[in-house]
């Protein structure tokens, strides 16, 4: 049986929010009380950052084919929520686009009476 499309939606959701959880993981890095353990080598500065660069682009990407999935436009929820307002918008957006996609899916799956 094919998944629907608001099973793809929040499998997408899904990763994007485990790439934001990593993102945010390599960004406590650079903070205190971290910041002195990362930066004491080159190595370990680099690959912290481009974890972190990864994590972000993934994190953008499967926010916005989630919204294709869900419907909604990729412009504003990934776009104008996920980069602009990084991290908090991000994560507003999947809370959101997940919320909608999950209730489109019941009223689709609810009978009506008539």
């Amino acid at each position: 049986m094919p998944d629907s499309p608001a099973q793809r939606a929040q499998r997408a959701f899904a990763a994007s929010t485990v790439a934001l959880i990593l993102a945010l993981v390599c960004l406590a890095q650079f903070l205190p009380p971290f910041v002195a353990q990362t930066t004491a080598s080159t190595v370990r500065t680099v690959f912290t950052a481009l974890a972190l660069a990864t994590c972000v682009l993934l994190h953008w990407a499967f926010l916005g084919i989630g919204a294709q999935r869900a419907g909604r436009s990729v412009g504003f929820w990934a776009g104008a929520l996920g980069v602009l307002l990084f991290p908090i918008g991000g994560a507003a957006a999947l809370v959101l686009l997940s919320w909608v996609s999950s209730e489109a899916a019941a009223t689709a799956h609810t009978p009506h009476p008539g």
